[in-house]
């Protein structure tokens, strides 16, 4: 459902496939750490239907950019992922890198070769009711969209769990770009600056800017039942020369600016079953923000949710 994001047991399966294979290695490399290995392979078909329309009656597939030429691709995604603690120190990491071919590419008008990578860590530590932590994301760019090669990555579906995850302004809701928010900088409750129309119904795109990501954060324990959460995140493309070319504007800087939080999460029963979510966030822009949308305004957003798990 293009709304909710929620599966539509009425509508036909999508020509997307993957196929995944995951190892784990408990307590490796140290005492209370989980190491997993992942192999992914992604087919999309899509590019042998028609154009797809949403619920809202905007198209999804294929992307308003370029010719807007139908298309396919083939990805396989190699990553490893660690969970866990090296002493007092708590380490959550991930590392991808995303082989394989598109048969076309609206702005070049080619078929590309893709090879992009992604890395991201998370390293916290708790100081009695305190954790303090510090967040780091690179995901590669494309230099040159007129190639034949498409280095920029994207994931085949994004919820991120790091820089305060939907607390976060960049991360909540998707930054619109061009054709009338029909194509996103980011899509909702996704970090990377994929350039998809959106993660729920689009297609993969990897000829977009990357992204940077520097960021730190702290949850404060007020209570048993009471936790506030904050986090700064520095936010940055990797090249912008794809912005430019969809933009028709030159020098376009990639500092995106600065994402500031603060949450607050109450817990009546003191477990995960029952979770009320309040939460403020908003985006002090940085050069290249401001002149992609020619405003010195900061973007906000209000969130108020209820959690419920049985």
């Amino acid at each position: 459902d293009t709304n909710s994001g929620l599966n539509d047991v009425f509508t036909r399966l999508r020509s997307d496939y993957t196929l995944m294979a995951n190892a784990y290695r408990q307590d490796w490399p140290v005492l209370g750490h989980t190491t997993q290995a992942t192999v992914l392979y992604n087919i999309n078909r899509e590019g042998n239907q028609g154009p797809y329309y949403d619920n809202n009656g905007f198209i999804a597939r294929p992307a308003v950019i370029g010719d807007g030429r139908r298309r396919n691709y083939e990805v396989a995604y190699l990553g490893l992922n660690g969970d866990g603690h090296f002493g007092r120190w708590n380490l959550t990491s991930s590392a991808y890198l995303a082989m394989g071919s598109a048969s076309y590419d609206p702005i070049a008008q080619r078929s590309q070769k893709i090879r992009a990578g992604f890395g991201a860590a998370e390293l916290s530590r708790d100081f009695d009711w305190i954790r303090v932590r510090g967040t780091a994301l690179v995901a590669s760019a494309d230099r040159d969209p007129f190639d034949g090669r498409a280095n920029g990555f994207d994931a085949i579906f994004e919820n991120p769990q790091i820089a305060g995850a939907d607390t976060s302004y960049w991360i909540r809701q998707a930054v619109p770009l061009v054709g009338g928010g029909g194509l996103a900088l980011s899509g909702r409750n996704g970090v990377l600056g994929s350039l998809r129309t959106s993660k729920e119904q689009g297609q993969s795109n990897f000829v977009n800017p990357g992204l940077r990501l520097i960021g730190i954060g702290a949850d404060i324990d007020l209570a048993p039942q009471w936790r506030l959460i904050g986090n700064l995140n520095w936010l940055s493309f990797g090249n912008t020369s794809v912005l430019q070319v969809l933009r028709n504007q030159g020098g376009i800087s990639r500092d995106i600016g600065i994402d500031m939080s603060l949450a607050l999460q109450y817990r009546p029963f003191m477990s995960q079953n029952v979770i009320f979510n309040f939460s403020m966030a908003w985006l002090q822009p940085g050069d290249g923000y401001r002149q992609l949308f020619a405003s010195d305004k900061r973007p906000y957003s209000v969130l108020a949710n209820l959690l419920l798990v049985f």
